[in-house]
């Protein structure tokens, strides 16, 4: 055969028994125990006539051939006294292929069954052709790079429990060496392919298949370590939680019959929801686990006995353990209570409460058929990984809040803390839906007779000074174009004749869609062309024309340097404001936790809505209100005040005039799916809104005169109790020197629909 391998590898394989033969001629001549000498001689002496085993061999057949012969050979590495205790034979290294086995091994092959295939496990192809390049790094090139692998074979046992053994090489009686097709790599080359241990064609490239001489024979030995093993694949399935798939690992119960080597074991585990004191299901596991007992344990005793149960455990966390169910009292196997075990066929269980910090976190049982399977000493071996069972059980908690947050955030957007948990609630009904794979439709959230709370700071003119400062880039563009054509020859004349329309279109007569066809203009024409002349253009012109791009704004081909400077103005004052109103909104949760948002254009605008609703836990009154209200003043003036201190920043000079709308009736509002956010609900509710959308460019009523003024606060309202209500928090300012005396009594002029709004203006101090 070409290649004992079944896998492709850097080697050429001889089985070869010259390096333990040269041992023996060793012996033969320089040892002095007389015996030692004639065992020596004996056993070259039956092998001088097959001079393949010393040559090396790659016919698989013959190790079957000279079985006898070569487990003479061996027998000072294969002691007989230890030939039913060692779990040992000789092998053809990084292979499947063993022989020469001790008596134990060979039993352990055989309660296998005679279709199993001894299989090293978790190695892929390519990491195997590498793990096989480091053997030759190591070997031949003498590195100590510690490159050895954990290897282990799964072999079942006869009552079908798979149990792992780790693989111990010895190599003493191994040759490697280069054939002519090998690439000797250098000391660099070697440091380089270490480092890039994942980059199977690059060790491929200097260690070309069958590249080497792999020539002698291996003696591996196994050693069970099963609990080990399926410890450790316990820890990684009950750590490894996948955000974005929770599926369950199907073979946690085969790894804990595994490790507690009961071949009929079934597994349950419930949380314990400590709001509502009742066990819930994982809805991953729904269909793997069993809950025989804790199943029952829900469905059987009546509330206020679980509660009772459930509070004892938080004094008396002690698991349950029975071993043999059939030596129970007969007084328990008369109760209702025993037919769960019969029924289910249990012979054999223990229920272990789970316990973090004093509390119930969730509980586990494990039942068997067979008697006696189940004992203290399996209870024992739970010790060992107690803290990965809570980390695991905090970790899909943390998950499933992970999730129910997203399903908040791409189903709702993101949401007030104050209203969360309406959502949450909801979303955590279709996250456990999803999980059992059942169909669930998000419900409609809203909240009903509630008091709103509108407030806005605006910066006073932004739309005029956007429309001069738009001209006045626009004209600068066009004399630095005038400039650059002025210089360029006659063939420019056309693009100069545009520009002069266009000037006078925005100095005189405007139009909805000039600066659209202003655009076109340059990025069809005029940029093409002036692009072609920095290729061939004289040096003045080729300056000119990269001054005139390095101002131009990519996005819209425009000049941008004023438009610029309000827009940064108007983001610091916004992001100022915003920070205002969200340091303080905290202060404003604590007094009631309501709704709260605020959007960002051209000032800040916000919205508060305050009910019992929202906080539906705890005792609400009208005092809320009003304490919110003054809450609302005192932040509204904290605003200005702070924009008074950094308005001469600016790059551009701008002023901003707030306005407090105050509204008795009570609202609802509802979340729209379509536009992720909130709205007022019904059309009575509009007449609200209808308001706030018109108080913006409002006048003081038989008067050019805005009801809003730079440096002072307006606060708009119906009837004369909030007249009162809102003098009692001027006056509470005004003694703390925030605002002044001057206050002002004014009426709204009537909107369209909107009649009898009244308002004052007090000035700032």
């Amino acid at each position: 055969m070409a290649n004992l391998y079944k896998k492709d590898a850097p080697f050429q394989v001889y089985i070869s028994f010259k390096k333990y033969l040269d041992v023996l001629e060793h012996i033969r001549y320089n040892d002095r125990l007389e015996y030692r000498v004639n065992y020596a001689e004996s056993l070259i002496d039956k092998t001088k006539n097959f001079q393949e085993l010393r040559d090396g061999f790659q016919d698989f057949s013959l190790l079957e051939k000279y079985e006898d012969l070569i487990r003479l050979l061996l027998a000072d590495l294969f002691p007989t006294g230890l030939t039913t205790n060692e779990i040992k034979a000789a092998s053809i290294p990084l292979s499947n292929i063993t022989f020469n086995y001790t008596e134990r091994f060979k039993n352990i092959l055989k309660d296998a069954g005679k279709d199993f295939e001894i299989q090293l496990r978790n190695i892929d192809d390519n990491e195997y052709y590498v793990f096989c390049c480091c053997v030759i790094i190591q070997r031949y090139f003498k590195r100590d790079i510690k490159s050895t692998l954990p290897l282990y074979y799964d072999i079942p046992n006869k009552q079908g429990i798979m149990k792992h053994y780790k693989i111990t090489i010895n190599a003493d009686f191994l040759d490697i060496y280069p054939t002519e097709k090998a690439k000797i790599p250098s000391d660099d080359v070697i440091d380089m392919l270490l480092e890039n241990l994942d980059d199977f064609r690059l060790w491929k490239k200097y260690f070309p298949s069958e590249s080497w001489v792999l020539n002698g024979f291996t003696i591996i030995s196994l050693i069970d370590c099963t609990t080990e093993v399926a410890l450790s694949d316990l820890k990684s399935s009950m750590i490894r939680i996948d955000p974005e798939n929770l599926t369950p690992d199907e073979n946690l119960v085969e790894i804990f019959k595994s490790y507690f080597d009961v071949a009929e074991l079934n597994f349950g585990l419930m949380l314990f929801n400590n709001k509502d004191q009742r066990l819930e299901k994982v809805p991953i596991y729904e269909n793997l686990f069993t809950n025989h007992i804790l199943d029952f344990w829900i469905n059987t005793f009546d509330e206020e006995t679980r509660k009772i149960t459930f509070s004892n455990l938080n004094n008396n966390s002690k698991a349950i353990v029975v071993s043999n169910v059939d030596h129970l009292d007969q007084e328990i196997k008369n109760q209702p209570s025993f037919s769960i075990l019969k029924e289910n066929g249990i012979k054999s269980f223990m229920v272990i409460p789970i316990m973090k910090d004093n509390e119930l976190l969730a509980i586990m049982e494990f039942t068997s058929p067979i008697r006696n399977s189940l004992n203290g000493l399996k209870l024992k071996k739970l010790e060992f990984f107690t803290d990965i069972i809570l980390f695991s059980l905090n970790r899909f908690s943390f998950e499933k809040n992970y999730q129910i947050e997203a399903i908040i955030q791409r189903e709702y957007t993101s949401i007030h803390n104050s209203v969360v948990w309406k959502f949450r609630n909801e979303a955590e009904k279709y996250f456990n839906a999803s999980l059992s794979k059942k169909m669930y439709s998000l419900k409609e959230i809203s909240f009903k007779n509630l008091t709103p709370l509108f407030g806005f700071s605006d910066i006073r003119s932004s739309s005029d000074k956007r429309f001069n400062l738009m001209l006045e880039d626009l004209n600068q563009q066009i004399d630095c174009l005038h400039d650059i054509f002025s210089i360029i020859n006659s063939d420019s004349e056309k693009y100069l004749l545009a520009l002069d329309i266009f000037e006078n279109e925005f100095n005189n007569e405007i139009k909805a869609d000039t600066e659209q066809r202003f655009q076109r203009l340059l990025r069809e024409d005029i940029h093409p062309y002036l692009q072609g002349k920095l290729e061939v253009g004289t040096t003045e012109i080729k300056a000119k024309i990269a001054d005139y791009f390095s101002k131009i704004f990519t996005q819209n081909d425009l000049f941008y340097s004023s438009r610029k400077s309000l827009d940064d103005s108007i983001t610091l004052v916004n992001r100022k404001l915003a920070d205002i109103l969200d340091e303080r909104q905290i202060k404003a949760q604590q007094i009631f936790p309501h709704y709260y948002e605020r959007f960002k254009s051209d000032g800040i605008e916000h919205n508060l809505y305050i009910g019992h609703n929202i906080a539906p836990d705890l005792p609400y009154s009208s005092k809320v209100v009003h304490e919110l209200r003054y809450w609302q003043l005192k932040t509204i003036c904290k605003m200005e005040q702070e924009f008074q201190s950094f308005k001469k920043d600016l790059p551009i000079p701008l002023d901003i005039a707030s306005l407090i709308f105050v509204y008795n009736e009570k609202i609802d509002i509802r979340f729209r799916m379509d536009e992720k956010r909130f709205d007022v609900d019904g059309a009575y509710n509009s007449y609200y809104e209808i308001i706030k959308k018109r108080l913006d460019k409002a006048h003081v009523k038989n008067s050019t005169e805005r009801i809003t003024c730079p440096g002072k606060i307006t606060i708009v309202y119906f009837g004369m109790e909030n007249q009162k209500e809102y003098l009692q928090y001027i006056h509470r300012l005004q003694k703390k020197e925030i605002l002044q005396s001057d206050i002002e009594f004014l009426k709204v002029e009537d909107l369209q629909g909107i009649t009898g709004l009244l308002a004052f203006r007090v000035t700032l101090v």
